[in-house]
């Protein structure tokens, strides 16, 4: 009887022992082992950033020339005014404006140089004097009589940051320096709106986060019409021969983009950067079988059949597959000598003067019609040298549409300089760093802001330190890029923005992130099951009557001492 007692005893102290273990080191142990690992992310920051406030900074510089101030008036000038606009584009997103106009009094060299003959060489003078920093602008405001702008303008824009700003009848000498102020103060605003960001810019920069209203077309055309915000683009130059047999063309594509294109990229290297590679394919067609005119006699393509023009050529095109980055096509097709010449009609069934046509963010195709180099005597193929500085012409201005860089409408009154040799000028590019800024912290907050949900709703998914790493890299980005802006500080602002973005894009697009890397909870259990559940239930059977053998007991003591 004592030995099957001590027997009992030593049963019970050992699936009590095994249990212990099992509970104490085993459970913690497995539970350890098979965690997933996810590195801490900056979650209160992100969230903080998905309510997105931000305020751009612009500083203006008012300068009055000799005879627009009266002496009394100059003392009573203020040094600073402060102008703030808030807009409220969504529930999650609104918009401040702030505008720091400084005011103050021509110098003697700024007194020459606006007394040049012209207003360009008048721009050019005060560019030599100072250089204005990124994203501010100075308005000189000249006397009414002053013969550097046409009767029939007020404003001229040259191609810095600089505006000439005519001063009115209306702001004679007699008025207070307050009215003054607030009579220039509707051209002003014009002037700002016209070389520096507007609320339509930045809103439509905003699309990719917000809905934009559908009365504002233009603005919706404008966007898409664009390529998206990128680090880098790809830039490809084709000519297409149809007819080899025919005519060999010679294009000196070369020298032709370091004379046009080359400028333009190089003012562009702060938006991001450039590679240009250019290709000729033969026996290449449209795809699309042109209509003949015969009171023209010429071929015609109308708009509508331009859509079907894309598709089997870019085919032929190839592609960089060793690059991420978006490609811009411009194509120039020489129509073979069945099909010459050719023609592009618009909707309203008008030629186009280019002879050529651009899709939204794709590119753009020029027709070069060569049947004039045909004589009576020809003997072919016919050698033809292309006039590269037409084609230029029209690949240059397809290329600052796609690239997003838009003169706005000026207002009545407002003269505009035509492009320089450089292809931009200086305020454009400055609208096109404001946009793109904008663009690139909401695009990387909206990234930064699915992936931090996209993690908190899957809690399987591995956070490696890498990642963890680009996400606080991103938000580090972010805060400054919009501190930057804050700030008015431009050029800063749009660095920080796209090492944000490209930050943000590392960490969403990581391969570790896969889910279908790892099991989903049914197919733990069904792993785990077989490994267990032979192991446990003798243990669970052993504590339940040990269980049952002290209650046992506890009821025989009871009854002992009833």
């Amino acid at each position: 009887m004592a030995t099957t007692e001590v027997e009992r005893r030593r049963g019970q102290l050992a699936a009590l022992s095994i249990a212990a273990v099992v509970i104490i080191v085993g459970v913690p142990l497995w539970w350890r082992t098979t965690e997933t690992y996810r590195a801490w992310l900056p979650v209160s920051q992100i969230k903080e950033l998905a309510n997105m406030q931000l305020q751009l900074s612009a500083d203006v510089e008012v300068v009055f020339a000799r005879g627009t101030v009266t002496p009394e008036q100059q003392k009573k000038v203020p040094l600073t005014q402060t102008q703030d606009e808030e807009h409220t584009v969504d529930e999650d997103t609104a918009l401040r404006y702030r505008y720091e106009t400084k005011y103050r009094t021509a110098t003697i060299m700024e007194e020459d140089a606006l007394n040049q003959p012209t207003a360009a060489e008048a721009d050019l003078s005060l560019h030599t004097l100072s250089e204005s920093p990124c994203g501010s602008l100075v308005v000189y405001v000249i006397p009414e009589s002053s013969s550097l702008l046409p009767e029939d303008v007020d404003v001229y824009i040259g191609q810095r940051r600089t505006a000439l700003l005519r001063n009115g009848a209306q702001m004679r000498v007699g008025r207070t320096i307050e009215q003054l102020l607030a009579h220039l103060e509707p051209r002003l605003k014009q002037v700002l709106q016209v070389m520096s960001f507007s609320h339509t810019d930045i809103t439509a920069a905003l699309s990719d986060r917000v809905r934009l209203s559908p009365g504002n077309k233009e603005s919706i055309a404008d966007s898409m019409r664009s390529f998206k915000s990128s680090p880098g683009y790809e830039i490809t130059f084709s000519l297409l021969n149809p007819d080899p047999k025919s005519h060999r063309l010679h294009w000196d594509i070369e020298g032709s983009v370091q004379t046009y294109i080359q400028p333009l990229l190089t003012k562009l290297a702060p938006v991001a950067n450039f590679s240009i590679d250019s290709q000729t394919l033969y026996y290449a067609m449209l795809g699309v079988n042109p209509r003949f005119d015969s009171n023209r006699s010429a071929y015609t393509l109308n708009c509508d059949s331009l859509a079907h023009v894309i598709n089997p050529v870019e085919a032929r095109l190839g592609s960089n597959a060793a690059s991420s980055n978006p490609v811009l096509n411009f194509l120039l097709y020489a129509p073979d000598a069945h099909h010459s010449p050719l023609y592009i009609h618009d909707r309203k069934k008008r030629e186009v003067p280019s002879n050529a046509f651009h899709s939204p963010r794709w590119g753009g195709i020029m027709v070069y019609n060569v049947n004039g180099f045909y004589g009576p005597e020809a003997v072919f193929p016919v050698d033809i040298n292309i006039d590269m500085t037409r084609v230029m012409g029209v690949f240059l201005a397809q290329l600052r549409l796609l690239l997003g860089v838009q003169s706005p409408t000026a207002p009545p009154g407002f003269l505009v300089a035509p492009c320089s040799s450089t292809g931009i000028a200086d305020w454009e590019l400055d609208r096109l760093m404001w946009s793109r800024s904008v663009e690139n912290v909401a695009t990387a907050t909206t990234t930064i802001t699915s992936l931090a949900q996209l993690l908190d709703q899957i809690g399987n998914i591995v956070i490696n330190d890498n990642i963890a790493e680009q996400v606080s890299s991103a938000v580090t980005s972010l805060q400054l890029a919009v501190a930057e802006l804050e700030a008015g500080n431009l050029g800063f602002a749009l660095q920080y923005s796209k090492e944000a973005i490209l930050a943000s894009e590392r960490a969403f697009f990581d391969p570790s992130l896969l889910h279908l890397l790892y099991f989903p909870d049914d197919q733990k259990f069904a792993i785990y099951i077989p490994l267990f559940l032979p192991m446990c239930v003798p243990i669970l059977l052993s504590l339940l009557k040990i269980v049952s053998e002290a209650r046992q007991r506890r009821r025989e003591k009871q009854a002992k001492k009833d």
